[in-house]
């Protein structure tokens, strides 16, 4: 789930609100000439989790299902797909809307409750997401995690991928503004003391990927549960098994790759 607050995943942290924004929809930046450097990898990656490093939508998907049927009522598919990258809070509300008679507070701890469970019996690793971490740890990039899941959740998966690779987290209960904004991935990059211009964020959902293009990061988005449409500067890839360091180098660099068809 994503934005506006909270979004799918896990809690603790102030709320950062004194970082500098953009605009939401501020299209991102090219990247300064005097800033590139041939070859260099990026000097950080910035991560989305649920969907993109780990295949947890369907987890959320049931725990919906769950707490829906058990108020009467049903929850389809579809309705399913229509959360993906949504704030937590958004999520509930719409649950509530659907029937169910709980305090959003209750219903975001059930869905969160839910998928901490199935994470911690087994981390679902995407296609290519361990081999690549791998990599850049051992390259030694800076990762962050920038999440809307709570760092409930976020925190478990952190504990179970490559030892030290993820530098900081932001969850969606430690920012102000959830994705599509771009606070998220602006506090990522000034925790790792990094320009967001030269980082690579890679994201899965609509809401993700508008939230790190306006934040000026160049942007890869994985096609997983939803499409992901050409836009000016997005790299588009089918899996994260289709991606290298040399791919991240060239994203990194203002290439823009397309592996899903025709170039935004």
């Amino acid at each position: 789930m994503a934005d506006g607050s909270p979004q799918r995943a896990a809690p603790s942290m102030g709320r950062v609100s004194d970082a500098p924004l953009l605009s939401p929809d501020r299209p991102a930046l090219p990247v300064p000439a005097a800033t590139r450097r041939p070859g260099a990898l990026p000097d950080a990656v910035l991560w989305d989790m649920d969907g993109t490093l780990i295949d947890t939508e369907p987890y959320w998907m049931a725990a919906e299902t769950e707490l829906v049927e058990a108020h009467g009522g049903t929850w389809s598919h579809e309705q399913g797909l229509a959360m993906v990258g949504q704030p937590l809070v958004v999520s509930a509300q719409i649950l509530r809307d659907h029937g169910v008679p709980l305090e959003i507070d209750e219903i975001v701890d059930f869905l969160i409750g839910r998928v901490v469970d199935e994470v911690t019996r087994h981390v679902p690793w995407q296609p290519g997401a361990l081999r690549l971490l791998t990599a850049l740890a051992e390259a030694d990039v800076p990762c962050a995690l920038v999440t809307m899941s709570y760092r409930r959740l976020a925190e478990p998966f952190v504990a179970a991928a490559p030892a030290g690779v993820f530098r900081t987290v932001v969850a969606g209960d430690d920012v102000t503004h959830g994705k599509p904004h771009p606070e998220a991935y602006l506090t990522a990059a000034a925790r790792l003391g990094v320009d967001p211009r030269r980082c690579v964020a890679v994201e899965d959902s609509p809401a993700g990927i508008g939230s790190a293009l306006a934040a000026g990061a160049r942007t890869i988005g994985v096609e997983v549960m939803l499409p992901v449409e050409p836009a000016p500067g997005l790299s588009r890839v089918a899996s994260l098994a289709d991606l290298d360091l040399a791919d991240l180098t060239r994203v990194a660099q203002g290439d823009v790759l397309d592996g899903l068809g025709s170039t935004a």
